[in-house]
């Protein structure tokens, strides 16, 4: 199987699971995933079928990791950590709650794509209306133009020369070993961009109290302890949850 095949494959199964997971059907469905042709390499040996199936659940444990970096998911939890950051308390939310809101959000951004992969793919496949290939190209097809829209054109460039393959003509001849890393650097631009935006009012504020406990003489009480009351404050009249989740979902466009 080359590489580009793989990659389709485990990224199909993880939407399958994760749309299996979001979505209702009626009736019981048995879903199956064949690799390749379904038989061994070397003939029709027990050992070379057990290898195969190893090989496939230790490349299959890699999915979630391809799911989430191939959703919205990485610029979310990374601006949901630096505002946890930004505020000065490290514990406050807990990462559990920082990762349970980001997959929250994740699948409220990714819902229009993971219903078109399910109405376009797993349904058609699970009625055998498909095969197995098309189901694969119709379900990976939405995440493409998913990550093709948020993907910097600099950011794609940069990987089209390090893999030192043709140019693509369109958007479609894009690899989707070119298109993954590439869209995950330009996620993690954009979170730091809107992370250091979220800094500056809290920085601004640490600076008024740091000058203010200064000319007061107060230089053995700390500034963070002080401005943080002042932080929290302001964070809460301004409504900052919202803004921040709003901010983050529009930004998907």
């Amino acid at each position: 199987m080359s590489r580009r095949n793989l990659l389709r494959l485990l990224l199909f199964a993880g939407v399958v699971f994760v749309v299996a997971g979001c979505t209702s059907t009626t009736g019981q469905q048995d879903i199956s995933v064949q690799v390749g042709d379904g038989q061994a390499s070397s003939g029709n040996s027990q050992f070379a079928l057990s290898v195969e199936l190893l090989v496939v659940l230790t490349v299959l444990s890699l999915v979630p990791a391809i799911l989430m970096l191939a959703t919205s998911f990485t610029r979310i939890v990374v601006v949901l950590s630096l505002l946890r950051n930004a505020i000065g308390i490290p514990n406050l939310p807990p990462n559990q709650v920082i990762m349970g809101l980001s997959l929250f959000l994740t699948v409220f951004v990714m819902t229009p794509t993971f219903s078109q992969v399910n109405n376009d793919a797993l349904q058609p496949f699970l009625s055998n209306s498909i095969d197995q290939n098309t189901a694969i190209q119709r379900g990976v097809d939405p995440f493409r133009t998913f990550m093709l829209k948020e993907t910097r054109q600099e950011d794609l460039q940069v990987f089209i020369d390090l893999s030192k393959e043709p140019r693509p003509a369109t958007a479609n001849d894009v690899s989707l070993e070119v298109l993954l890393p590439a869209f995950v650097v330009s996620e993690l631009k954009t979170a730091f961009t809107m992370g250091f935006l979220l800094y500056i009012p809290f920085l601004i504020i640490d600076l008024v109290v740091a000058s203010a406990l200064m000319s007061m003489g107060m230089v053995m009480v700390s500034p963070t302890q002080i401005a943080l009351p002042f932080k929290l404050l302001l964070f809460v009249m301004v409504d900052g949850w919202v803004l921040v989740v709003q901010s983050l979902v529009r930004s998907f466009g």
